[in-house]
């Protein structure tokens, strides 16, 4: 069957498929952990009754329902019971501030929520008589005092097939199918409407150039860790459903490495900081190693670093290469399980010679980009090396167009982009012009290689800011380039206003600095103390004027202060992507930027 709606994609494989494996969770049962399995069947099965659960509620087509939870079957239970009768979901992620939960139960009239354990449970429950469109809240933990998800599904045998068929007719492609609440960098969230076709569009035009699989493959496994409320990991979910691929749920972010050796998954999505974080601890173990084994595995990422993607650099250096893959590249591969034939990534840039070390360790990374409000999907570099530019995030995928204008923003045209944000049309047509075209907010430039045109993404519309001089500076392409270095774990640019130069809040990679320390005779063990050394401050000196020659003498970094403690999500300084909030970021180190114009 043609799918139109989401949901057909289940449809579809229950029809042939029914049997084989789809979600796998990790599930704790006295006292043990296991993988709790779900077959195509058992899935349309739990998602009708949570269609009929929300029948019984009294939910009509277009109401709209919460999901709060890390990655689990029981988000996609409630997610596909709630699209295939109408009912509009609007995920969350788990981290935000009870504000922010405040403001979107409220803005989009939440009727029930479904969240997942005790800590979601306890930031939402105050919303209950706060909020006057909430009735109820169920928990997929048991949590005392909370309505549990399991115990209120109605048994199968009280599942009316007949009313959730009917339903289901009436759902039309062009229907909402979920609010995804931006992040917001800055201000309030705004909630982004996606129809069943924005999404479904997307799942088939990404698939068709990306060949998840081979002819006559079918249930390979995948690793989920990426939350699933977010738009990249939602359609990535889909995408892997329309393919009948076995998904597996990692327990949490700090289990991923046991969970990768435990899957062995054929591919997965992730985030850059994530493969950055795992290339630093290869490095550190790399560091760790004597003698011969350390001249050894120096001299791989030495070779790896020469690696061009698409280009044959003949028959010593590919002679060179496949000795650093069998003898240092291969345990790379064994630490992401060992059979992982690409990699995903997205929400934000990755350093070109990350994806160079991993390509030339035989870990493909396809690098993409796209919006929440594109469904997400815009550009993708290909399989192929020939389809690939590092540094770029790839050509654009079928069915949608892309163009620069003359400012230099990027625009995009086509079926995935949204059907506007939720309650504001204002806005909306702030984004989306009469001719359909969608203001990204980015900043790129075409570049042309081996007869395509690929997009490369300089920055964020708002956060270029001008000198004193009147030049622009586009902060993100310098934090990129500067965190190549080994020591520079995060960074934020800072200039504009009266600002006469360029300078830079720089948190160290303390794993790197306190090795280098410790081989420099200095024994402090306190981060607040290691930033003050003098040694330490000129070592990252050092590191940014390796640097500043790549950019105009306006752009350089002048200035800079070291801080002791890492940007996180749950500190407020993050989005739950890993973008910076620098709104957030001024104002705290209101004092320290100060200093550096003193």
């Amino acid at each position: 069957m043609e799918p139109v709606h989401l949901f057909d994609f289940l449809t579809n494989q229950v029809n042939k498929n029914p049997d084989d494996p789809f979600l796998a969770s990790i599930k704790t049962k006295n006292g043990q952990k296991q993988w709790v399995r779900h077959t195509f069947k058992e899935t349309q099965i739990m998602a009708n009754r949570v269609s009929q659960l929300l029948i019984d509620l009294g939910l009509k087509k277009d109401d709209k329902i919460a999901i709060i939870a890390t990655n689990c079957s029981e988000w996609n239970f409630v997610d596909l019971g709630a699209i295939q009768i109408g009912i509009v979901d609007v995920p969350m992620y788990p981290t935000i501030s009870e504000k922010d939960y405040e403001f979107i139960f409220e803005d989009s009239k939440i009727q029930y929520a479904f969240v997942g354990d005790a800590e979601i449970y306890q930031k939402v429950k105050p919303l209950l008589g706060k909020i006057s469109s909430l009735k109820e809240i169920y928990t997929f933990h048991e949590i005392e005092g909370a309505k549990v998800f399991s115990d209120a599904l109605p048994p199968e045998n009280k599942v009316n097939l007949n009313e959730i068929q009917a339903r289901t007719q009436k759902v039309q492609g062009d229907d909402l199918a979920t609010i995804i609440y931006t992040s917001g960098t800055t201000g309030y969230p705004k909630g982004v409407m996606l129809s069943h076709h924005n999404i479904l569009s997307n799942v088939l035009s990404v698939t068709s150039v990306l060949p998840f699989l081979q002819d006559g493959q079918k249930g390979e496994k995948v690793l989920s860790f990426l939350p699933l409320c977010h738009s990249f990991e939602r359609t990535v979910f889909y995408a892997y459903l329309y393919l009948g691929m076995y998904i597996h749920y990692a327990e949490s972010l700090e289990t991923i490495g046991d969970n990768l050796k435990e899957v062995k998954p054929h591919c997965f999505s992730t985030v850059p900081r994530l493969l950055e974080k795992v290339y630093e601890k290869i490095i550190a173990k790399g560091s760790e190693l004597t003698g011969i084994k350390r001249s050894l595995f120096f001299w791989a990422i030495d070779v790896g670093s020469q690696y061009k993607i698409g280009e044959d650099l003949g028959f010593f250096y590919n002679l060179k290469l496949s000795i650093a893959r069998k003898l240092i590249f291969s345990k790379w591969q064994e630490a992401l399980g060992g059979k992982v034939k690409f990699i995903i990534t997205g929400a934000a840039a990755m350093q070109p010679r990350l994806i160079t070390l991993f390509t030339a360790a035989g870990i493909d990374v396809i690098e993409g980009y796209g919006l929440t409000e594109t469904a997400p999907v815009l550009t993708v570099n290909r399989l192929d090396e020939k389809q690939r530019c590092t540094g770029t995030v790839g050509i654009p995928i079928p069915g949608v167009e892309v163009k620069i204008a003359e400012d230099g923003e990027i625009l995009a045209r086509g079926e995935n982009i949204m059907k506007g944000y939720f309650n504001r049309p204002d806005i909306t047509a702030e984004v989306i012009d009469k001719e359909g075209w969608f203001y990204t907010g980015d900043i790129g430039v075409w570049i042309e290689k081996n007869n395509n045109k690929f997009l490369k993404i300089t920055d964020r519309k708002k956060e270029l800011f001008k000198t004193a001089g009147g030049k622009y500076v586009a902060p993100q392409t310098i934090e990129n380039k500067m965190k190549e270095s080994n020591f520079i774990e995060q960074m934020m640019v800072i200039g504009g206003d009266d600002k006469k130069f360029v300078s830079a809040l720089i948190v160290p990679s303390f794993l790197k600095l306190q090795e280098w320390a410790k081989n420099q005779g200095i024994n402090i063990q306190n981060n607040r103390e290691l930033i003050q050394e003098k040694k330490v401050n000129d070592l990252i000196q050092r590191e940014i004027d390796k640097y500043n020659p790549d950019f105009g003498q306006w752009e350089q970094v002048k200035k800079f202060i070291l801080l002791d403690k890492e940007w996180t999500i749950d500190s407020g300084e993050l989005t739950p992507t890993l973008k910076l909030k620098r709104k957030i970021l001024y104002e705290r180190y209101a004092k320290e930027i100060a200093q550096l114009y003193s």
